[in-house]
């Protein structure tokens, strides 16, 4: 795997899991202790997002971010944002795409297991797909296969979901959080648009 795709997987594993659950002191500490990204202008978007993120990992209490993880993401009943990718599109679309999500995971392998709780659209599970994707390869077609599950599954409702994170008073870590993908998901989108188009 080329050294450029060892640091998108690594990306995406990372915000898989701040989006899975709140993060704990040692991922916060693995966070603060980042280097810088290699080979980018330093004051470009994305170096310079990561850089907030990082000292805002640095500053940040691990019990203060689960309980704003949970507060925001989980709530009581309903949560005040929702981190499941359909929710972001037109109702009328929203059974279609699960459904056909479901079809594509099935035949890529990956469908989820019984005890998982969370609906296959979840926004952490959609960049953990993305991480086994760019794994299997930087050839042609894998990354067309990249390509096409990025533009049909996350691309539709990316913008919105990190908007509403970034819009929401009770967010504080998850806003740089959010600034980052957003910015990283727009450079994955832009260079997509490039290959092969």
């Amino acid at each position: 795997m080329f050294e450029e795709d060892q640091a998108r997987a690594g990306f995406y594993g990372l915000i898989a899991r701040l989006f899975f659950s709140g993060p704990d002191a040692p991922l916060l500490a693995a966070i603060a202790a980042a280097d810088d990204i290699a080979g980018e202008d330093p004051d470009a978007p994305l170096p310079t997002a990561w850089r907030a993120l990082v000292a805002a990992a640095a500053a940040m209490d691990a019990e203060a971010a689960r309980e704003e993880y949970d507060s925001v993401f989980v709530g009581t009943g309903m949560a005040e944002i929702t981190p499941y990718a359909s929710h972001y599109l037109a109702e009328s679309m929203q059974e279609r795409v699960l459904v056909r999500l479901r079809e594509r995971l099935t035949q890529m392998g990956l469908a989820k297991s019984q005890s998982a709780a969370e609906y296959e659209d979840h926004f952490s599970g959609l960049c953990e797909v993305m991480r086994h994707l760019i794994a299997t390869g930087s050839s042609d077609g894998a990354v067309q296969e990249q390509k096409a599950f990025f533009m049909e599954y996350i691309d539709p409702g990316y913008d919105k979901f990190l908007a509403a994170i970034t819009a929401s008073p009770n967010t504080n870590f998850f806003k740089h959080v959010a600034t980052f993908t957003k910015v990283f998901l727009d450079v994955e989108k832009d260079s997509f648009e490039l290959f092969l188009s």
